[in-house]
């Protein structure tokens, strides 16, 4: 049941990353970034697939560019993170009453 999550939040991590360096390094091609993050072509490669579809990025001829929507979601991020956060530190048994016998 984890396991979903914790691969969703690993995805989710490499495509931010990636993100994260067509920001900084715009524009980027693929084998650059995958030289950076040490991700293979193919995971670079969806991640901006995703990113594009999120219109967060788009191709250029040079490489990945980031949008007019990019700063805005930048923005919103870490709000969004951290009520995550909070609703997962929520769901932990360990904080859960006791149930009695």
């Amino acid at each position: 049941m984890i396991d979903r999550l914790e691969k969703e939040v690993d995805m989710l991590e490499r495509h931010l990353q990636v993100l994260r360096i067509v920001i900084d390094s715009e524009p980027i091609g693929i084998v650059k970034m995958s030289n950076e993050t040490g991700y293979p072509h193919h995971k670079v490669r969806y991640s901006l697939r995703v990113l594009e579809e999120e219109t967060l990025i788009e191709p250029s001829s040079q490489g990945a560019i980031t949008t007019e929507r990019t700063a805005e979601f930048v923005e919103d991020l870490d709000g969004k993170i951290d009520g995550i956060v909070e609703k997962l530190d929520g769901m932990k048994i360990e904080d859960a009453p006791e149930a009695e016998s």
